[in-house]
């Protein structure tokens, strides 16, 4: 399982990344990567490194448990514990990759201040203001469960108060700023992460 966990991994990086951005590029002369600012180790640095830190944690784990330097929890390691992890993977990569298409040319790693995308509302973005980020939370707990150990599971806390950093701190409040009305009565009707949770 920790092979499968460090190729499903790279498939994802491939996918959601590298393709992803050759795909922006193409499309509108851009890659759409933005990367991470603020001042460092501020809150608004810290949402941008904790999800660093996530994407170094999963093959960390791979390698840490390849060589046994960590124990795993057993109870994880179980049969139906790990045909759920497969499941939340397959439906995390799906779904990040669908709410990476519906953004279309708004699509984005990171915040860039400086210019004005369309309010995407349709598609995965009429059920959660946020897909992309939930659906590669779902995709990171699966893989973790592949790979039970401190690291994994570390790693996935960090991607979740990163998360909730760069929502939160820098990315509802630009698009406050830029979209106003439009996507405060969007954030009223929408959940953050889960249908119906964390409106404005």
């Amino acid at each position: 399982m920790t092979v499968l966990a460090l190729c499903g991994w790279i498939l994802f990086l491939l996918l959601a990344f590298v393709l992803r951005s050759v795909m922006q590029y193409v499309t509108t002369g851009k890659t759409g990567f933005v990367g991470f600012h603020g001042r460092p180790l501020s809150l608004h640095w810290w949402g941008g490194a904790l999800f660093v830190i996530a994407t170094i944690g999963c093959p960390l784990a791979c390698l840490l448990d390849l060589w046994g330097l960590l124990k795993r929890c057993l109870l994880l390691s179980s049969q139906p514990f790990v045909i759920l992890a497969l499941l939340a993977y397959g439906i995390g990569l799906l779904g990040t990759l669908w709410a990476q298409v519906a953004m279309g040319a708004s699509w984005r790693i990171g915040v860039d201040l400086h210019a004005k995308t369309h309010l995407v509302t349709n598609g995965p973005f009429a059920l959660v203001r946020n897909p992309i980020f939930s659906c590669m939370m779902v995709l990171a707990i699966g893989l973790s469960v592949l790979v039970p150990n401190l690291v994994s599971l570390l790693s996935v806390l960090a991607l979740l108060v990163g998360l909730e950093i760069q929502v939160r701190l820098v990315e509802e409040p630009y698009l406050r700023s830029v979209h106003k009305d439009s996507y405060l009565d969007y954030a009223a009707k929408t959940g953050r992460f889960v249908p119906g949770l964390g409106k404005l």
